[in-house]
């Protein structure tokens, strides 16, 4: 790097942390996640307005690889601290309102996005219509376990009936959708020269849990009273940089690895342990490698020459995304005679996608399942039913602190109450 690429690097960073946090702020007055102001303060940044100029100006290509870097070290953080917020327990104890409600949200919206894809084949379909299609339909399944919880802590209901069966059926979604992404990516995304490598998925899954797991419960065991030392949390910096590593090196992406190393770090005796990562990842993370991310995914939304036709193709993949979350969602929860004013609030919740869509868009428009133009479109979706939860909440349940479900129901500190850095 010379001086002035340094120099550029520095200055940028430094504008995208602040307009991040101002527009989060600005978002949270607003009622809504704050992850909505720094994906927009990502769109303002890039070449959408001003025909590229504050772009050009900011971020030079020249910077523009090392900024992806930073993004993908985010990211890799992000989807560890997913991993450690995820807690099984939950889908063991959520019973079958909680399956019904998560396998219909996932098959009824995906079934319809892949009807959809066909539909958008010709003017923004890829080379493998198959691996398109495929993920069409998992890019409309998706919820967003981090920004649902999220919602959920600031209007007070975590520990409602409705907030511990909302959360319980966001953990299973994450489940079928990062498992049906896997195999799309394990098919499709590989290069054809080393998909064998594909076939070292099985050993490695089998590893982490057979033996790095025990391994770990173990070592916790025999340490009463575990806390958070400088050398062990090098070693969990490492083992999420080498499990991220190990996977996008097998074919798959980089953040199987790092939700997988979260997800199997033991959580009895390691309460504490737990929330020193997350203090410690979270907080830097949020502040400045996320927000990089947003900056990013901002660089490839281009609303600039968005047409009559691409409105047209935008209001069907609104009507798709929330449409098929919506009913398949509300349509199992009546069935299992769920009352409707709930079923509708949970169909809602259901319907947030947040940051954890577009870690799935770019996944896909790396790999080259998408084009430019469909993933711009597919930003907007994302940000559209994020932005609409609590305003459609309100509507349906009343404001924060009245709403008709206040019982307590079982525990939901387990549940994630994400920190504001996993969003």
């Amino acid at each position: 790097m010379d001086a002035h690429q340094t120099t550029s690097l520095l200055i940028g960073l430094a504008v995208i942390v602040l307009l991040a946090r101002m527009l989060g702020v600005l978002a949270r007055r607003l009622g809504q996640p704050a992850v909505i102001g720094e994906v927009l303060a990502g769109i303002a940044l890039g070449p959408t307005l001003f025909n590229g100029a504050i772009t050009e100006a900011l971020f030079p290509d020249s910077i523009r690889s090392l900024l992806a870097a930073l993004s993908v070290i985010g990211i890799a953080v992000f989807m560890f601290i997913v991993g450690l917020e995820w807690n099984a327990a939950m889908i063991r104890g959520s019973g079958s309102l909680a399956a019904s409600v998560s396998l219909t949200s996932i098959v009824v919206p995906f079934g319809l996005g892949a009807l959809l894809a066909l539909y958008l084949m010709d003017d923004y379909g890829s080379d493998d219509r198959t691996a398109f299609m495929l993920f069409m339909g998992i890019a409309m399944s998706i919820t967003a376990f981090p920004v649902l919880a999220r919602i959920l802590t600031d209007r007070r209901m975590t520990h409602t009936s409705l907030g511990v069966m909302a959360l319980a059926c966001a953990s299973i979604d994450d489940v079928l959708a990062w498992t049906l992404l896997a195999g799309v990516v394990a098919i499709s995304g590989s290069d054809a020269s080393e998909q064998w490598r594909i076939l070292l998925t099985v050993p490695y899954l089998l590893a982490m849990l057979l033996v790095v797991r025990p391994l770990l419960q173990r070592f916790v065991a025999a340490r009463p009273g575990l806390r958070l030392s400088p050398t062990l949390f090098a070693w969990t910096l490492a083992g999420l940089l080498l499990s991220a590593a190990a996977t996008e090196w097998v074919g798959l992406h980089y953040i199987f690895g790092a939700f997988l190393f979260g997800a199997i770090l033991p959580r009895t005796g390691t309460e504490q342990v737990r929330d020193q990562i997350q203090d410690r990842l979270g907080q830097m993370n949020g502040t400045l490698l996320l927000p990089v991310f947003f900056l990013v995914a901002g660089l490839n939304v281009d609303l600039s020459e968005l047409d009559t036709a691409g409105l047209g193709a935008l209001a069907l993949i609104l009507l798709v995304a929330i449409g098929g979350k919506f009913a398949g969602a509300f349509a199992a929860a009546r069935l299992n005679r769920m009352p409707v004013r709930q079923s509708a609030a949970l169909a809602t919740l259901m319907n947030t996608r947040g940051l954890t869509e577009l870690i799935v868009l770019n996944v896909g428009l790396q790999l080259g399942f998408i084009g430019q133009d469909l993933y711009s479109l597919m930003v907007v979706m994302a940000v559209v039913t994020t932005a609409m939860a609590g305003p459609l909440l309100t509507w349906i349940i009343g404001p924060p602190g009245k709403d008709e479900d206040t019982q307590p129901h079982g525990s939901a500190d387990d549940a994630g109450l994400v920190a504001d850095a996993a969003r």
